[in-house]
């Protein structure tokens, strides 16, 4: 039986999980209790349908789970201990603006300003571009690869590692139990670390053929395009994760490999977190039979029409 299309994001001490009309984020507390909000979705394209189309929807959803895991991410840091309150919607806001500045800097004006160094070995626009390109894949693979070496971020890809087996567990129709998740494996194809490295080569072939006018206008150029360059490696991701075909399995492989760098093995206790997560965002009806009671608080209305679960103290 095919299940419902359920994704997910590691925040600090738990895991934030998206379903078809919900979001949850269950966190350990310093206390060691599982705290769980649970909240509906509230999507754009539900009021403009036509945001739901191919090459539209990638850029819809990106910025929609951008928005809401750093909703998460702010819950869990106070959950966690770490901040007295969650970030209001201006210091959100601010926050999200400055990161993705930040990736401008980092993965657009400087790979496309360093490609210029190419030129004594050729001024061909084609070329100058693919090195762009390539300098571009090298930062991204170099930042995972630091970032990965932080004993914080560590705690962060187990959880991760957590969240992707909960999901192959609960894919496979296996009760939501620490020993049956713990079986799977921790990559995933629709991981969010596949969609990235699936951007940074799809931007390569996009941008290949726009020349090499001044660097205000490239930069510009790739800012503009963005959209684009997210439209087609969602669609490309969204096949990734439901395809059987044997030479896009292979294809996938360095996506699922990257993933080594961005997960870790969890512990029993964090796979415990995200199973709480992932039951909370499913239909009473798609809990796998075996699966346990669970803490589920939502904190505002649910939308008529999203599908709700019932809550039990566990």
């Amino acid at each position: 039986m095919a299940k419902l299309m359920v994704g997910g994001q590691a925040v600090i001490e738990g895991v934030m999980m998206r379903g078809p009309g919900l979001t949850a984020t269950a966190v350990r507390d310093p206390q060691g209790k599982i705290q769980v909000e649970t909240k509906p979705v509230h999507s754009i394209s539900e009021r403009f349908p036509i945001l739901k189309k191919p090459m539209l929807r990638g850029t819809v959803s990106l910025v929609e789970s951008l928005v809401i895991g750093m909703k998460s991410l702010s819950y869990s840091a106070k959950m966690a201990g770490e901040e007295d309150e969650q970030l209001s919607d201006k210091e959100m806001a601010m926050t999200i603006v400055f990161a993705l500045a930040l990736a401008c800097v980092l993965f657009i004006a400087i790979p496309t300003g360093a490609a210029k160094f190419f030129h004594v070995v050729t001024d061909d626009p084609f070329f100058l571009n693919l090195m762009e390109g390539f300098l571009r894949l090298a930062i991204f693979l170099g930042y995972i690869w630091a970032i990965s070496r932080m004993s914080d971020i560590r705690r962060v890809f187990q959880y991760h590692g957590a969240e992707h087996k909960t999901i192959h567990c609960y894919e496979a129709g296996l009760p939501l139990t620490v020993e049956n998740v713990q079986k799977f494996s921790r990559l995933h194809p629709r991981c969010g670390t596949n969609f990235l490295l699936i951007v940074m080569l799809v931007s390569i072939f996009v941008f290949a053929f726009l020349g090499w006018p001044s660097l205000w206008e490239r930069i510009a150029s790739r800012v503009l395009l963005l959209p684009v360059v997210a439209g087609i490696s969602y669609e490309l991701i969204r096949v990734a994760g439901r395809t059987t075909n044997p030479i896009l399995l292979q294809a996938i492989k360095p996506g699922l490999w990257l993933q080594y760098l961005t997960t870790r093995p969890p512990q029993d206790d964090m796979v415990e977190v995200a199973i709480e997560s992932l039951k909370a965002v499913l239909p009473k009806d798609e809990i796998p039979a075996g699966s346990g009671e669970y803490i589920n608080t939502i904190e505002e209305p649910v939308p008529e029409g999203v599908p709700t679960v019932d809550c039990a103290k566990g």
